[in-house]
């Protein structure tokens, strides 16, 4: 059976850009209230960051060192451009939902960082690939988040009821803390812990160590 290249499986758990990386996270905070919102964002920045991943790639024999961070932010830009006008045009309401955050796609870290230290020195193939799945990887994460979110603040998932609430009648009592930004601050915190309790290599280690003092005084 064919292995998939890891660029494209590395990044959906044991190199995941949010949870080893801690990048992506102002976002992940952000607009995980609802899977709608959540998904929205993850097509977006799958688009932008395999389409700057392919572009720069492309050209990156002809970019001048002294302009590459410049050049690349500019695609970026009008990448993230793009993929906003075309929300507003056929989707206006999630736009108008996700507000700064689809523009703010081009301060993320994950997609300039993809294209500095692997689009800079990879063929177009290759680039697309990580490209993908550093972006797959962000979208499981948000995914996750939204979720719980969702399910456990409204008893819904993209708006559709999955469990009764007590004002409709049911038992389940939504939880409003879940709709507040900590709550994705703890979700995530948590997902992390997971992570690297299943992997330990992913643990850091300290910067320091312990010295033990003798109590004792000598002599």
């Amino acid at each position: 059976m064919m292995r998939l290249p890891r660029p494209l499986t590395d990044p959906l758990i044991r190199a995941n850009p949010v949870t080893l990386r801690i990048l992506g996270i102002c976002s992940a905070l952000a607009v995980t209230t609802s899977l709608v919102t959540a998904l929205t964002m993850c097509a977006a920045l799958i688009f932008v960051l395999c389409a700057a991943s392919g572009l720069i790639s492309a050209i990156r024999r002809h970019i001048p060192q002294s302009i590459r961070l410049i050049l690349q932010i500019t695609i970026i830009a009008t990448l993230v451009i793009l993929i906003d006008e075309v929300l507003r045009a056929y989707a206006f309401e999630i736009s108008q939902l996700l507000s700064i955050f689809v523009g703010l796609i081009v301060t993320n870290c994950i997609v300039l960082g993809r294209a500095e230290s692997f689009a800079m020195h990879h063929p177009v193939w290759p680039s697309v690939l990580d490209g993908l799945g550093n972006a797959l990887g962000y979208s499981l994460v948000l995914v996750i988040v939204a979720t719980i979110r969702e399910l456990f603040g409204t008893g819904q998932l993209s708006g559709l009821p999955v469990l009764p609430t007590v004002a409709g009648g049911g038992w389940f009592v939504p939880l409003g803390l879940m709709q507040l930004a900590p709550s994705a601050f703890f979700i995530i915190g948590l997902l992390i812990w997971a992570i690297r309790a299943a992997r330990p290599e992913q643990a850091e280690h300290p910067d320091h160590s312990l010295i033990s003092l003798d109590t004792k005084a000598t002599p």
